[in-house]
């Protein structure tokens, strides 16, 4: 595995003195504790309470106006203030900097509730996903192969959490994105794995003449359909259901351009080949097709490297068992791999896509 820089410079060497790995070593048998005092300081209000409070707060006053006992309060103040979200001045209480973006950083609440409500329970089973090569995790929330299957049922504020965490990540590269595809002439686009109409829905109001096909599962095209419904371009939004796990799915054609968005890290290697050799035999000498992906090796900044190697775990115990966010060599090997060639990379869009615009051979 060959890593460019900054992650070339970060990872090969040690980035901890003896004094901090142990610290570190600590911090991760602990994670859960943490992770859940973290949340439910958010949730009660606390770290919203010392941010507006310029003095800091005492423990008392911390209790008298969250609420709760004083029991309660003392064990969360103090598990926050050796986690680090929390300093402690002439016996007063002050919201620290990792609380602050705790607080306002929206990627970060987008990941803590993502993590909570959909990872939290189904990751105690990630040895056994690990081993068996299938997301066991999601019997905590149903009996499907895969989580796509049955998103559409999944509990009301999971369902939520899991959009808002596939939506922060997208929309914000959206912009950039349209700018690119269409910097070609496209008349005619495929959105494989459209999902909610999200992009679609976009395409139709950049351009005010391209038609967009959306391929997906049907029940993702039941769910595109009501939220597309009454918004303006939806009427040149058409639909294609479609497994594309079905190696005998055939890619409708002909399409000026193929786009797929965060939707080749729901599936293994094996099966991204599959996909992208059907996609190759529908395409003309002038389609081009776009993948945009989070690609963790191409990342400018280490700590959006490291969220997305933890999302990869989302995928190997609760969504499929068996893809990842992907390291863009092993992505692009198998495009060329199903016929195709990387004819340009668009790095940094957004909050870290990465777009690989790919023609055939």
């Amino acid at each position: 595995m060959k890593l460019s820089s900054p992650q070339k410079e970060i990872y090969g060497k040690e980035r901890f003195t003896a004094m901090q790995a142990q610290r570190l070593a600590q911090e991760i048998a602990f994670g859960p504790v943490a992770f859940q005092v973290s949340r439910l300081m958010l949730k009660f209000g606390i770290f919203d309470m010392l941010r507006n409070a310029s003095g800091g707060l005492t423990l008392e006053e911390i209790t008298e106006k969250s609420g709760l006992s004083r029991y309660a309060i003392q064990v969360l103040l103090e598990s926050s203030l050796t986690i680090g979200t929390l300093l402690l001045k002439e016996e007063r209480f002050h919201l620290a900097k990792v609380g602050w973006f705790l607080l306002t950083d929206e990627m970060a609440r987008v990941n803590m509730d993502f993590n909570h409500d959909v990872n939290y329970l189904g990751l105690f089973r990630l040895e056994e996903s690990l081993k068996e090569g299938k997301p066991e995790g999601l019997s905590v929330f149903g009996e499907w192969s895969t989580i796509y299957e049955g998103l559409s049922s999944l509990p009301e504020q999971v369902k939520k959490s899991w959009f808002a965490f596939d939506h922060f990540y997208s929309d914000h590269s959206f912009r950039q994105a349209l700018e690119i595809v269409f910097s070609n002439p496209v008349r005619t686009l495929l959105d494989v794995g459209g999902n909610t109409g999200r992009w679609a829905l976009q395409c139709v109001a950049y351009n005010q003449e391209v038609e967009v096909t959306i391929m997906d599962l049907p029940q993702q095209i039941t769910m595109m359909r009501e939220q597309i419904q009454g918004e303006e371009g939806a009427e040149r939004i058409h639909a294609y259901p479609a497994n594309l796990l079905d190696k005998e799915t055939v890619f409708p054609s002909p399409f000026d351009a193929i786009w797929m968005s965060q939707f080749l890290d729901c599936f293994s290697e094996e099966e991204v080949l599959n996909i992208l050799s059907r996609a190759a035999r529908s395409m003309s000498a002038d389609t081009r097709l776009y993948i945009m992906e989070t690609f963790w090796d191409r990342q400018r900044f280490e700590t959006a490297s490291y969220c997305l190697a933890q999302i990869s775990l989302y995928f190997a115990g609760m969504a499929n068992g068996n893809s990842k966010m992907y390291y863009s060599e092993d992505m692009k090997r198998l495009v060329e791999e199903a016929g195709l060639v990387v004819e340009q990379m668009y790095d940094e869009l957004g909050l870290g896509h990465c777009i690989m615009q790919c023609k055939l051979k």
